[in-house]
């Protein structure tokens, strides 16, 4: 590629995006199965891909502010229906109780109707499989790719999970961490997560169904989106009380090796600086007494005088690790050696032999179908058992491609170093880094189970320190895919601010839309005006498509007005852009014409 002249081409277009009352290129012909009546106009040809060897020029500009390039893709119905929809998410009283207020002033079957001509039409693609296919194809044809979601959930009222034995043993968790305790009503429970798909834990063989579910999911998009994205949730697949024991037993380990870091005065360096001289630690005596961490890595770096870093450290876990089995750390101020958790059972170590044999199951379904596999990020308290099993497929199967995704909530404190100890990971073992960042969708819930528990909370203070981290976390990768080429990312953002400054990197890295290593990401039935766009210029830009039969997918539908709510106190400019184009229609006679 010639940098300079890439550089150059992508200066271009964030000066024309800047500028957008400049001409733009008629439209094309509708493409073959494609109807005028379906949509306002037909897609514009995406740029050709340039012959091996050539010099490569950026796709048209990016304006997202051009009404009619945003909706293109909108029959008239579909315009007015995100009029009505987005204006009804900005009604508190409606949003707060969508459900009894409806169901109980016009009955189940005309609510069911009302559904589907409004939120159930807006944000939620079809019923099945079929169902769905005509609008991922008509998406496909104006270049946005699908990260499908079946998003049926289960109401179980509180879900709560069932109690384990072993959980039952650890009742009186005064040495367990605050933040990784189980606790009645959080976990697998919903309550005021307003933004994910939530599955609730009833015994393994429903988690071996929600795995039936993704592997649907996986079919379903073989052949309707090119390179799509099937998402999937690890408490859909593992019992969230284990995740909650898990993470625990990560943490505190992480925390060991922080804590000697400390006594060998590194407290101030960068996490991944930080190198434990092995002769200080004495490690040779403590070691052998902790049955679980006696395998051969272990002995491997243990065997010769030398330093070790976080990633070494954590590398004592893997599928192989016998939770089962007494797992003893030092206790730096007495000396004495006392368990990191209380027991595993049996059972337990059952389950984390399932977990990892459904996610082999959908990655090698994935990898047979041309699919790639999102692992949605869930609650800070499940989220290091999520990474860590994550990262164990990610070795596996992102050799030669990524296939597995890990996703990084940036409004988590801890979310920059996260993804620097995952990238050096990857660095070290020679697996490509896929990764989608998002800002989070369970702030209420953390700060609220944070505050009842007594722990810190682990949300930054302020929403602009959240687009700092961002920012900061998106940067990082940006770097690395200049550097290495050996990373992906999806920026998952309804930012319109944080989608420009993504374009603006990618100029001044040289990173072209056509090395596929950028994509970006929004909700269906949201945020018209930034996918569509970047689409019709030749970027990677995906919708996340939730689909299922109306009543099972009601408690999706019911968080994502009250998401769109708090989107919508923020900004009016989709709907403003709405308006535009309605007007835009009426007045060139087109908004009847169908």
């Amino acid at each position: 590629m010639a940098l300079p002249s890439a550089a150059r081409a992508l200066r271009a277009a964030v000066r024309r995006c800047a500028h957008p009352s400049r001409p733009r290129s008629t439209p094309s012909a509708a493409p073959r199965g494609f109807s005028p009546a379906a949509a306002g106009t037909g897609p514009r040809p995406g740029p050709p891909p340039p012959p091996q060897g050539a010099e490569r020029d950026l796709p048209p500009a990016v304006d997202f502010g051009d009404p009619r390039e945003a909706f293109r893709s909108k029959s008239n119905a579909e315009l007015l229906r995100g009029l009505v929809v987005l204006g009804l998410c900005a009604v508190e009283p409606l949003v707060q109780h969508n459900r009894e207020l409806c169901q109980r002033v016009l009955g189940q079957t005309l609510f069911d109707r009302l559904m589907k001509m409004t939120f159930y039409g807006q944000f939620v693609a079809g019923e099945d499989q079929e169902a769905i296919k005509p609008l991922l194809r008509r998406n496909q044809a104006f270049g946005v790719g699908a990260v499908l979601d079946y998003s049926v959930e289960e109401d179980l009222g509180d879900g709560r999970s069932h109690t384990s034995a072993a959980e039952k043993e650890m009742g009186g968790a005064e040495k367990r961490e605050k933040r990784y305790r189980a606790h009645q009503g959080f976990g697998d429970h919903h309550g005021g997560v307003a933004g994910a798909h939530t599955y609730f834990y009833a015994d393994e063989a429903k988690c071996d169904q929600h795995m039936e579910t993704f592997l649907h999911c996986i079919d379903a998009l073989s052949g309707s989106s090119d390179d799509g994205f099937a998402a999937i949730k690890l408490t859909a697949l593992a019992r969230p009380q284990f995740l909650v024991q898990f993470s625990e037993v990560l943490v505190k380990w992480q925390r060991l090796f922080h804590q000697m870091a400390a006594e060998q005065d590194q407290a101030g360096r960068a996490v991944l600086d930080i190198k434990l001289e092995l002769e200080k630690l004495q490690v040779r005596q403590v070691m052998p007494r902790a049955p679980c961490l006696c395998k051969t890595p272990a002995r491997t770096w243990l065997s010769a005088p030398s330093t070790v870093d976080l990633l070494d450290w954590n590398s004592l876990f893997d599928s192989r690790t016998k939770l089962s089995r007494p797992l003893l750390i030092p206790n730096r101020k007495t000396g004495q050696l006392e368990p990191l958790l209380s027991r595993f059972s049996k059972e337990e170590e059952l389950q984390m032999k399932r977990v990892l044999q459904r996610m082999d199951v959908l990655a090698k379904r994935a990898m047979e179908k041309g699919v790639r596999l999102m692992v949605d990020a869930e609650q800070s308290y499940f989220q290091p058992a999520i990474s860590h099993l994550t990262v164990e497929m990610q070795r596996r199967f992102n050799k030669s491609r990524p296939i597995i995704y890990s996703t990084y909530q940036c409004y988590l404190k801890e979310a920059y170093n996260n993804v620097t100890r995952d990238m050096e990971l990857s660095r070290r073992e020679g697996w490509l880094f896929g990764t989608k960042l998002v800002r989070g969708a369970y702030m209420e819930q953390e700060r609220e189970r944070a505050a009842q528990m007594g722990y810190e909370d682990p949300i930054n203070p302020t929403y602009e320190k959240t687009n700092e981290m961002y920012h900061r976390c998106l940067d990082y990768v940006l770097e690395e895919i200049k550097h290495s080429r050996k990373a992906c990312v999806m920026v998952a953002s309804h930012n319109e601010e944080t989608v420009k400054f993504t374009l603006r990197r990618m100029m001044e890295l040289g990173i072209h839309p056509s090395d596929k290593k950028v994509c970006f990401g929004q909700l269906l039935g949201m945020c018209d005006q930034i996918t569509f766009p970047l689409g019709q210029a030749g970027f990677s830009v995906y919708k996340y498509v939730p689909y299922g039969p109306v009543n099972e997918v009601l408690p999706y539908l019911s968080r994502r007005a009250q998401e769109n709510r708090g989107f919508m106190q923020r900004a009016n400019r989709e709907r403003d852009l709405l308006w535009k184009e309605v007007k835009r229609r009426l007045l060139t006679g087109n908004l009847f014409s169908h």
